[in-house]
């Protein structure tokens, strides 16, 4: 977002490594030897996005951005952009999985999959400045709403009756499975009663 005149992503390559890389790929799986299959899938495959983007973005580490920009800056903004959009369709895969969950945990994936839809056409449709400044901006904006929906989702997980004064709220799709059995728990009889005898 180039927050602060921030430009390089040194340091976000250290967080890529060990806590978007290396524990979210732990987590992963432990989710898997828990039996949960979409948060062993989601938890694995974005620690693997994460340690793939720090090798990417290394500097000097790999070579892989002055190899594809030895001629011009082209081969790496559409080699990147592609790859993005990669995790969009990924993302967009997982985000059709939450639809039976809760509001939070979608827009968590919704966010999610809007950032690297954005930040994918940021880098496919440059320009002779580089990349559009704009869609990148946008895109990382939708990156920290999805940063913050995932500390909501993480708190919300944690913080129970036995940890905490109060229960951080979710909201259940209707036609999800908690949905429905909050909906069953209303007894409506009466009011159907009275309305069929009127």
């Amino acid at each position: 977002m180039g927050t602060r005149d921030i430009g390089e992503p040194n340091l976000v390559v250290a967080i890529a490594y060990g806590y978007g890389g290396l524990v979210q790929l732990l987590a992963g799986m432990w989710e898997m030897a828990v039996g949960n299959t979409f948060g062993a899938t989601a938890l694995s495959s974005y620690g693997g996005f994460w340690i793939s983007f720090a090798i990417i973005l290394t500097p000097g580490g790999f070579n892989i951005i002055s190899t594809l920009e030895s001629e011009s800056p082209a081969p790496f903004l559409n080699s990147f952009g592609l790859y993005l959009m990669g995790w969009f369709i990924f993302t967009f895969l997982l985000l059709i999985c939450t639809l039976r969950s809760t509001v939070a945990f979608f827009l968590l994936f919704f966010t999610l999959d809007i950032a690297f839809l954005l930040l994918g056409i940021g880098y496919l449709e440059y320009d002779a400045n580089g990349p559009q400044e704009g869609c990148i901006k946008a895109g990382g904006v939708f990156g920290i709403l999805a940063a913050f929906l995932a500390w909501y989702n993480a708190l919300a997980g944690i913080a129970d009756n036995t940890n905490s004064f109060f229960v951080i709220p979710v909201a259940h799709f209707p036609w999800s499975e908690k949905g429905r059995e909050r909906r069953n728990k209303v007894d409506n009889s009466a009011a159907r009663d009275a309305a069929h005898t009127a």
